[in-house]
């Protein structure tokens, strides 16, 4: 049994062991993951699969009054089915966070509002309680909305469906997150330079119950890889460490670098974007920089500086452990001495 969702190939030994066999089949479509002593944990949906089904619903709801739920196509391209609310050109949903109790945004209300354009075309308006950059960053102008472009992606295309299904000529749809400011400041946004609410995000279109999994499962992957296993913090870091280390398991560990080193029996590569490595190594490595970020250090002049002094000391304390950072687009930009 194959993830769809990261591609892991299940062990027999962990389907065997399955104490809910019937919950198998949302395995295979990719709306659980299984661990290693048998347990399925649900996955749940990220902000931005939650505002898409929102907007969706708002739309359809100017054809038919009244929605309850809709389909949404996830940036990893599994379609998935929501509960919302929509009347009239009004819809509502609910963040639902699956089995990841660490959430805070878990249950946090949706709210889009649509109407006709009677121009034609397609208007998607981010409203109240969505962040906003407070300065320029490497991506992001100051002011631009804290959208990821896959999360932006989904809500478009979910639009324009619901558009096409209503046979509308065009539509203005305006999204808020009424509870967004209050809930954001819960979140890493103040930190991180975005005011003002929520940042609206999602890679993949799931939330992964992160803390449970990592303990059950991917501990287990990592001690029992042949050879030296690649340990990697996001889903870009998963995609370059296979094209880089072809001949190796590349395992995705998210923030727990600490617990997954400590289960790993020989040698490691450490392989991602800079942020959550650079700030596991070092978590004061930003003082003194005059920087928000690490994916902002990673466009100064003081990188490489600050890099290699910073990789220099991990290897100094992990003489086995390889680190290759790389950027967005897959280039090597620090790696160990």
């Amino acid at each position: 049994m194959r993830d769809p969702v990261t591609d892991f190939e299940y062990p027999e030994a962990w389907v065997a062991a399955c104490r809910s066999p019937a919950l198998l089949e949302d395995v295979r479509r990719g709306l659980a993951v299984l661990t290693a002593s048998g347990t399925v944990l649900r996955r749940g949906f990220t902000t931005g699969t939650t505002a898409a089904a929102a907007c969706k619903a708002a739309v359809l709801s100017l054809a038919c009054d009244t929605v309850e739920e809709v389909d949404v196509t996830l940036p990893c391209g599994i379609a998935v089915r929501l509960p919302v609310d929509g009347y009239r050109g009004q819809a509502s949903c609910r963040k639902d966070a699956g089995d990841y109790t660490g959430d805070v945004t878990a249950g946090l209300e949706f709210v889009a509002m649509a109407a006709p354009s009677l121009s034609g075309g397609v208007q998607f308006v981010p409203g109240e309680g969505i962040g906003s950059f407070a300065r320029d960053t490497p991506r992001h102008l100051r002011g631009t909305p804290a959208i990821s472009a896959p999360a932006l992606d989904c809500i478009r295309r979910s639009i324009d469906e619901a558009v096409e299904e209503a046979d509308l000529s065009g539509t203005t749809v305006i999204l808020t997150v009424p509870r967004g400011a209050e809930v954001a400041q819960k979140t890493l946004n103040p930190k991180i330079g975005v005011h003002g609410g929520i940042s609206v995000l999602g890679t993949t279109g799931f939330v992964e119950p992160w803390d449970d999994h990592m303990t059950e499962g991917v501990l287990d992957r990592i001690a029992r890889a042949p050879g030296a296993v690649v340990l990697t913090t996001g889903r870009l870091g998963l995609r370059y460490s296979r094209l880089l280390f072809p001949e190796h398991e590349a395992i995705l560990v998210g923030n727990k670098l600490e617990e997954a080193l400590g289960a790993v029996d020989g040698d490691a590569v450490i392989c991602g974007l800079p942020g959550l490595i650079l700030k596991f190594m070092d978590p004061d490595v930003l003082e003194g920089t005059g920087c928000v970020t690490v994916e902002e250090l990673s466009a100064t002049l003081l990188w490489k500086e600050v890099a290699g002094r910073e990789l220099a000391s991990f290897r100094v304390r992990y003489p086995r452990v390889r680190v290759v950072i790389v950027d967005r687009s897959g280039r090597v930009i620090g790696e160990s001495p």
